[in-house]
């Protein structure tokens, strides 16, 4: 049997996304995004809400990255998400997270975040605060590649967000073969 459960955000995985920039005096901000995705084979689309501080620094540098969080850190991370910039000027600071400098785009990497997407701003709509980035490039730290030097979901083992429990969950293990399992049917 199935139950009615109303309009729901409830589309999995929702990533947790950690979006990084620098504040106006130099200083290393960043804030957690759940509502975001790839939207074009080199452009993010996440939305952001116009009030945070976080917007307000890519609309000035128009740069961002955009990391993946990890269970290593989801104390720091979930920090970074409750705590607004516009309140507290060393929440980058006061997380324990390090940043790095971007050598692509006016945005801070964070070191010990092992995979981030290097963006610069496309657009951003304030009616329905929707931010669009253009992928300039994609850095990852040697612990996420597998031995061909590709990505490895299962050693970058990214955190997804729990709209319904507000919990969070590690996605690290494969269960098929895109474009290859359907074909046995």
């Amino acid at each position: 049997m199935r139950k009615n459960l109303g309009i729901k955000t409830y589309l999995y995985p929702q990533p947790t996304l950690v979006i990084a920039t620098y504040n106006e005096d130099g200083a290393p901000n960043a804030m957690v995004a759940a509502w975001g995705s790839v939207s074009d084979t080199n452009q993010v689309a996440i939305y952001v809400a116009h009030s945070h501080k976080t917007m307000q620094n890519i609309l000035e540098r128009k740069a961002f990255t955009v990391s993946m969080a990890n269970e290593k850190n989801i104390r720091a991370i979930d920090y970074l998400g409750v705590t607004s910039g516009n309140k507290v000027t060393d929440k980058f600071k006061k997380s324990g997270l390090t940043a790095i400098k971007s050598e692509n785009v006016d945005a801070p990497l964070i070191a010990e975040l092992p995979l981030a997407l290097e963006c610069k701003l496309v657009s951003y709509d304030e009616k329905t605060e929707l931010l669009l980035g253009e992928i300039v490039n994609v850095t990852a730290d040697d612990s996420v590649l597998d031995e061909n030097g590709k990505l490895s979901v299962e050693k970058l083992a990214p955190v997804c967000y729990d709209s319904a429990g507000h919990g969070y969950y590690v996605m690290e293990r494969r269960v098929g073969n895109a474009f290859s399992d359907g074909k046995t049917l």
